[in-house]
């Protein structure tokens, strides 16, 4: 059988099995799947190096599949092959009947690519559209540095390559010359509700590509030998351009019935599953004369070379100082939590040779500069430019590798990646998210600047589990250089997501070597028991203001650094209780952060208490001071000793 009779025979086969499954199911995507069929056969039967039976291998090459609605094809692959997956905590062999629990609450088949659902051939949770290109660039870029040979293959259907994320991670492909990430876009002229636009069309897309400085392969999608050909050009030894493909496709090719406009997202009933098919039986014998088992074989990747990577123990601050000639400023006893970050990321490089920085354009700010001034470490720095999005999903990609990236930001630009973060969390990734900046304490530059609300989202992650049973992800407010430089230090030790709020004003360092830091951990700073103060972050220094102020007002207060979400319940509510179930709570962000984390755990306990919650309530504005804003939006170490006062009843004169 000639290897296109043999391409023709598999995609008949997957398409027949994508019909199959979503019908079973009576949910799914087969329109899109039987687009990519042909696509889906030369990938994975004949151009892909990899091992059915370890899917994961750290030297296959990898395939994501951004048009993620469009699984049912991949399923049907993995499944015909014979390829193992994870069921319920059992490896087994998939199959065919297998494929009849697409979207079943306990099969690991889920309606959209999760390699945490138990199918290692991903690397990413993909299905929220314009992501995937991202997460093969994260793979690409380690793929260079651990020398492994690994291609990288990414499906992107034509209606999502209109999302910007798209056009960052083109932007980042050719920014860092990933001639080994291939963007296939899978042009089917349809989205959902609708053609795509002429802006999507393969016309424009190919002048698009070429005009970013690609390589373009426009092909007919559904033809093997302009498949297998784009692919070994991509491929060729000595190429030194990035290179594209876009392939023109049908949405539900082979069966005329289910073609057009209005089957996104709609399987065959079971009554017409059978008359589709044979639409698909009529277009296979017009193709080949033999539908037989292909004479086509899955190349094998190289076998790993041994590990290069090291692991040592992490200097600590004050050894970190003093090796960096910074013994003056320790000296000092002030520091901006962002900086004592940048020293901590550094020390983490040298310590462990997996820890990677990422930044947006701005490490002079966010002080992950310290990581890539480093000549030991800089090649281990990678830079996105202002593309937050695609930022955080090139740290998937680098997580799935294996990678430990810090994803660096300012705190209020790292909301225009919070779809992205999500679906790392998803994923599983080992993602750190670092935010500068945070609060109102920087002033001067304005709301614009500013995160406020940035809390209330990441804390809701915390109220739930991942995959491995830890939370969602912490949310850590260092108060001081080090907390700041301690909790660096844990959330690399921590496998899954973390968010590290630092600010950017210098501050005394209210703490010393003695104190350890770690993930869901709380500090009492005084110890009263009148009231209970809670803080984190910048707000702790005010804090600190007001109790000499309730002191003079015989106000015994116990101040509490609460500088993790989640936290230890238990431990809050019993101080809680030892300060008669008064509870005031100081925070420079908007309602539903920290005060309503502590508000639930009250809550929660059905014991009496009071919380009060100062917050920020206006939309701030510039100020040339850190204490012009506290006094515009009512924080000002006077105001929390005043509303203190109010709360037990006591005469206040500031």
């Amino acid at each position: 059988m000639s290897f296109e009779n043999a391409i023709h025979a598999r995609a008949i086969t997957l398409d027949t099995m994508s019909l199959e499954m979503c019908a079973e199911s009576g949910t799914g995507h087969p329109t899109s799947a039987m687009s990519i069929g042909h696509i889906v056969s030369v990938l994975m039967y004949h151009t892909m190096r990899w091992l059915p039976s370890d899917p994961s291998c750290p030297t296959a090459d990898r395939f994501v599949l951004s048009e993620g609605h469009a699984v049912p094809a991949v399923y049907a692959a993995l499944a015909d092959i014979g390829a193992c997956i994870d069921w319920n905590g059992e490896t087994v062999t998939l199959n065919k009947e297998h494929l009849k629990t697409l979207r079943e609450a306990d099969s690991p088949l889920d309606g959209h690519p999760n390699p945490m659902e138990g199918v290692a051939f991903f690397d990413a949770a993909t299905g929220s559209l314009g992501q995937g290109l991202s997460v093969a660039a994260g793979l690409g870029l380690a793929a260079i540095a651990d020398d492994t040979g690994r291609k990288i293959y990414c499906l992107i259907g034509d209606g999502e390559s209109r999302e910007g994320q798209i056009v960052e991670a083109l932007d980042f492909i050719m920014d860092h010359n990933l001639t080994n990430v291939l963007p296939i876009f899978n042009c089917n002229q349809y989205g959902q509700a609708g053609a795509v636009s002429e802006q999507q069309s393969p016309e424009r897309l190919t002048a698009k590509l070429k005009a970013y400085g690609f390589e373009v392969a426009t092909i007919d999608g559904h033809s093997p030998n302009e498949i297998k050909a784009a692919f070994d050009s991509f491929n060729a030894t000595g190429r030194t351009q990035p290179f594209a493909v876009v392939a023109r496709t049908v949405k539900g090719w082979g069966a005329p019935s289910m073609q057009g406009g209005n089957w996104h997202g709609k399987p065959a009933s079971k009554a017409q599953v059978e008359g589709v098919i044979g639409e698909l039986r009529q277009t296979g014998m017009k193709l080949t004369s033999s539908l037989s088992t292909a004479s086509i074989s899955i190349p094998t990747p190289p076998a790993p070379a041994p590990s290069t990577s090291t692991k040592s123990e992490v200097m600590s601050f004050k050894e970190a100082m003093i090796k960096w000639d910074m013994t003056t400023v320790l000296q000092s006893g002030k520091l901006a939590t962002r900086k004592a970050y940048g020293i901590a990321l550094r020390a983490l490089g040298h310590a462990n040779t997996e820890v990677w920085a990422v930044d947006a354009d701005v490490s002079n700010s966010t002080f992950s500069n310290t990581f890539s001034a480093d000549s030991d470490l800089a090649d281990r720095f990678v830079e996105c430019k202002i593309a937050e999005q695609n930022m955080y999903s090139v740290g998937a990609g680098l997580s799935a590798a294996g990678k430990i990236p810090f994803c660096s930001t300012f705190s209020k630009f790292i909301t225009r990646g919070y779809d992205q973060i999500e679906m790392a969390i998803n994923s599983g990734a080992n993602i750190k998210i670092v935010g500068s900046h945070s609060g109102i304490s920087l002033a001067a530059d304005g709301p614009s600047q500013m995160s406020l609300p940035d809390i209330a989202w990441f804390r809701s992650f915390g109220t739930m589990k991942d995959h491995h049973g830890n939370p969602g992800c912490y949310v850590l407010q260092p108060a001081d250089a080090w907390a700041a430089y301690g909790l660096t230090l844990a959330m690399a030790e921590h496998v899954g997501c973390s968010y590290l709020r630092t600010f950017r004003p210098d501050v005394e360092m209210i703490y010393d070597e003695s104190t350890k830091f770690e993930l869901g951990g709380m500090e009492v700073l005084t110890q009263g028991r009148d009231i209970l103060i809670i803080s984190a972050g910048y707000m702790i220094h005010e804090c600190n203001k007001a109790i000499e102020e309730l002191d003079r007002l015989g106000v015994d207060a116990t101040l509490l650094d609460l500088y993790s979400l989640p936290f230890d319940e238990h431990q809050l509510l019993d101080l809680v209780n030892e300060n008669n179930g008064q509870v005031f709570v100081v925070e420079d962000n908007y309602g539903g952060s920290l005060g309503s984390a502590v508000a639930d755990a009250c809550a929660a306990s059905g014991d009496a208490f009071t919380v009060e919650q100062l917050h920020v309530r206006r939309i701030p504005k510039s100020t040339r001071t850190p204490e012009d804003i506290l006094r515009m939006c009512g924080l000002h170490y006077t105001d929390i000793a005043n509303g203190v006062a109010e709360q037990l009843g006591v005469h206040a004169t500031t």
